[in-house]
């Protein structure tokens, strides 16, 4: 069953006359439209992309099984198909729509009954295809590559712009699309910030270096971390890099459909709390990846989802100390019908440049 007959199943057991999709990557994967303007109208026998005429061709170009209105500023064609189907009753995305958008929707489809909707097509999404996972993968094979050719140019001096600029041209030249979110690459006791923007900050020896990176590859992310340090590691650096790793381990370990998502993020943190550097971890364990690089399942203490094969999610614990520094190590895992794939290659095993 495509994603638009399951969601044309989701609407009839609301039940409501249509859906209205606003988010690019919701549309995107629904249709192949890869535009970031425009609307998706989802009903029981029609299903229309509405956008202007920058990308009316590409949509009747990306999108063959759809019919393309353009929109134009003089009228509203969307309000207009909306009478002539005789839509009733018409869902939107709740999650993307702002109150001021809101209050438009109101008087824009006075006619019509408007419920808001969460979830529906992130639902579907986190599940992905197996054409899903080889982009997905394809993406992860040039961030290992770029991370491979990038260690030899991580020594003192280098800034961490340096570096996030290098990783950025390095995966182009191998194909990504772009980054799939923008690059963390802190050093030194700015590794102690999770997602820490990299600056002018020169690399000194005894410093932790995070780099937390992705591709893009037909739109899909990839996302991965690694910890090194330069010149020299201490005990210190030796100690909570074990700990790290082994949380990490322990969290892949557990891996399979089935289980509770929460269970992943438990066995890791478990590690690092017995450790006694609890407080130091903060942030859940991983999350999905896909269009977006954060989304469904999420893999936190909390979290209520359930791993299901075809999920891809992320396994990154971390400890992050002030003043003086962290580690973060990540991994990209695909959950299969007797386990997990990791989708990651680059070695884990403390790296000393």
């Amino acid at each position: 069953m495509s994603a638009l007959e399951k969601l044309r199943l989701k609407m009839s057991q609301v039940p409501v006359d249509a859906f209205m999709v606003s988010n690019p990557n919701n549309w995107r994967f629904i249709s192949g439209f890869t535009g970031d303007a425009g609307v998706l109208l989802i009903s029981g026998t029609d299903a229309i992309i509405f956008t202007d005429s920058r990308y009316t061709e590409q949509a009747e170009q990306e999108a063959p099984g759809y019919q393309v209105i353009k929109t134009v500023v003089e009228k509203d064609v969307i309000k207009e198909t909306a009478d002539r189907l005789g839509l009733k009753t018409i869902a939107f995305e709740k999650d993307y729509v702002t109150y001021a958008r809101w209050e438009k929707l109101k008087e824009r489809f006075s006619g019509q009954e408007l419920i808001g909707v969460s979830g529906w097509v992130e639902e579907l999404r986190a599940v992905k295809s197996e054409q899903e996972i080889e982009f997905i993968a394809k993406a992860q094979s040039i961030a290992d590559e770029a991370f491979s050719r990038l260690l030899p140019l991580i020594k003192p001096g280098v800034t961490e712009i340096d570096l996030a600029l290098e990783l950025e041209f390095t995966m182009r030249k191998l194909g990504s699309e772009g980054v799939a979110f923008p690059f963390i690459v802190v050093s030194g006791v700015r590794s102690s910030l999770p997602h820490g923007v990299p600056t002018r900050k020169q690399l000194e020896p005894g410093d932790f270096v995070t780099l937390d990176f992705g591709a893009r590859c037909n739109g899909y992310c990839s996302d991965m971390t690694r910890t090194v340090v330069v010149g020299h590691a201490s005990d210190k650096h030796k100690e909570i890099y074990d700990v790290v790793l082994r949380a990490q381990l322990a969290a892949l370990e557990v891996i399979r459909p089935g289980i509770p998502a929460r269970e992943v993020d438990l066995a890791g943190r478990r590690v690092i709390e017995e450790a006694g550097y609890g407080e130091y971890f903060g942030h859940g364990i991983g999350h999905g990846v896909g269009l977006n690089v954060h989304e469904k399942p999420a893999v936190g203490k909390t979290s209520e989802d359930m791993l299901e094969p075809g999920m891809v999610i992320t396994v990154e614990p971390g400890i992050y100390i002030p003043g003086f520094g962290g580690v973060r190590i990540e991994d990209l895992v695909v959950v299969t019908e007797d386990g997990k794939k990791n989708l990651t290659s680059s070695q884990k095993q403390l790296i000393v440049v």
